[in-house]
């Protein structure tokens, strides 16, 4: 048998005993990212129910807002056409107590003409 150098010795003693946990190391890290990767991809499919879920309830959201809005905008219709109408009523009351008042004032000048007539009568008279 052939005398081994010490390079020759250093070698085998580390391939004789660190390969065999450099590849049991390897082993481990390929399983390792086997099971990572398992997870991430659970992760995503979770995400994405999560995601589709999330998607669904603002439709649903959505929808509801939009159902809202359209009532409201008829009962704001429904409130504009009721003050328009509410408006010319006023405004109509408003010209019939006017013309009425411009009546009392005719009707009011008239009796206080007369009493002025009356007054101016009875002073003439008066002895």
């Amino acid at each position: 048998m052939a005398r081994m150098g010490v390079y020759d010795q250093v070698k085998k003693a580390l391939q004789d005993l660190l390969a065999p946990e450099l590849h049991a190391i390897r082993g481990e890290m390929h399983a390792i990212r086997a099971d990572l990767t398992g997870e991430i991809q659970t992760v995503r499919s979770d995400l994405r129910v999560e995601i589709q879920g999330v998607r669904a309830d603002i439709r649903a959201l959505d929808q509801k807002i939009d159902g809202v809005d359209a009532r409201l905008t008829g009962k704001i219709d429904s409130l504009r056409t009721e003050t328009v109408s509410l408006k010319g009523e006023l405004l109509a009351e408003i010209r019939r107590l006017d013309a009425r008042i411009d009546g009392v004032d005719r009707e009011l000048r008239t009796a206080i003409d007369i009493r002025e007539r009356l007054a101016a009568l009875e002073a003439r008279r008066a002895p």
